[in-house]
């Protein structure tokens, strides 16, 4: 396997809206980099809580998930530029891009160091080859204070790595349950 350069992301990679990776004045950096594409968080969020909506704690259960294990908030309805995760908590977002993977491409996600010497921890599991829709971020406040997250501004690195051969199975031959995700997408079981 070999990684994108940013000329080989711009031609075969379909990211929309795609952006250069400019100084951007007290913003975290989006865009294409060398060997990479920093993508940007969108303005909705979903924050754990710990409180069932009955009395008692909530549980987390990757085969019964719920709406009520969140709060909802879209910045956009908020007026403010950013979210606050509460200390050693959790939110679900999504990205502003959506992103076409190619058939021979695999893309891993890395959180920016912006955001990481904060003790802010991203993941999203990779997106295997002929993926395409927008990406579902988890972010971790790992600390023990409330941690700022800022909206439609970077938030985490895609390294595209391409392989020697086509893939036999893509997810797309798969049906996988992801495909085609418009925005944020809970977590499902088949």
């Amino acid at each position: 396997m070999t990684v994108l350069c940013d000329t080989q992301i711009r031609e075969l990679v379909g990211i929309e809206p795609f952006e250069d990776n400019e100084k951007r004045a007290g913003r975290v950096s989006f865009g294409v980099s060398s060997y990479g594409y920093d993508v940007r968080v969108g303005t909705l969020f979903k924050i754990f809580t710990n409180v069932a909506p009955h009395g008692g704690q909530t549980i987390v259960d990757p085969k019964s998930f719920t709406e009520d294990m969140f709060i909802t908030i879209d910045t956009r309805d908020t007026g403010k530029d950013h979210v606050i995760i509460p200390p050693n908590s959790f939110a679900l977002a999504e990205t502003v891009e959506t992103i076409d993977v190619p058939r021979d491409v695999l893309a891993i996600c890395v959180g920016k160091s912006t955001y990481a010497r904060c003790g802010i921890i991203v993941n999203v599991t990779p997106l295997e080859p002929e993926w395409r829709g927008k990406v579902t971020i988890e972010i971790s406040n790992t600390t023990p204070l409330p941690a700022k997250i800022y909206a439609n501004e970077g938030i985490a690195q895609m390294i595209f790595l391409q392989a020697e051969r086509t893939c036999a199975v893509s997810y797309a031959d798969k049906k996988g349950k992801y495909q085609d995700q418009a925005g944020l997408t809970l977590p499902m079981v088949d």
